[in-house]
């Protein structure tokens, strides 16, 4: 079944974030980063829930894990929580960096590289959200 107005664009990546608890995961985003929920539905076989977010220009995808099936046929999916480590750091390029990165942590998240002013010209800082995925916020030195 086809989304509509909620799919990515036909040539563009998507990041998919897998979380412990879908529900306060679009909660956290909408107000980190002022994501808008485009779709979202529970999962067939389980409480967990997945959806799609527009953040900025951007779209993201958030699924709750899940454990792999008992009788083998599907893989399980893990959020970083249950990795102990995340794989991937998801970039916010944004006007007030500053700004931006003080949204983000009074919404939950936790400062993990703090903000300095790039040599390459850009304003930067890392945050990592409740749910263990690395966000790198940055925007033009003023």
């Amino acid at each position: 079944m086809a989304i509509k107005g909620a799919r990515s664009e036909e040539g563009r990546v998507t990041a998919h974030l897998l979380v412990r608890g879908g529900r306060k995961a679009i909660e956290f985003y909408t107000r980190a980063f002022g994501a808008t929920v485009l779709y979202q539905s529970p999962l067939p076989h389980s409480d967990g829930i997945h959806a799609h977010l527009r953040v900025g220009r951007s779209m993201i995808m958030i699924t709750d894990e899940d454990p792999p099936s008992p009788d083998g046929m599907m893989l399980g999916i893990a959020a970083p929580e249950s990795l102990g480590a995340t794989t991937t750091i998801l970039e916010c390029y944004v006007e007030d960096v500053d700004s931006a990165i003080q949204r983000a942590v009074d919404a939950g998240a936790k400062p993990l590289l703090p903000l300095c002013d790039g040599f390459y010209g850009d304003r930067f800082g890392w945050v990592v959200d409740p749910f263990g995925h690395v966000w790198s916020i940055g925007g033009p030195v003023k």
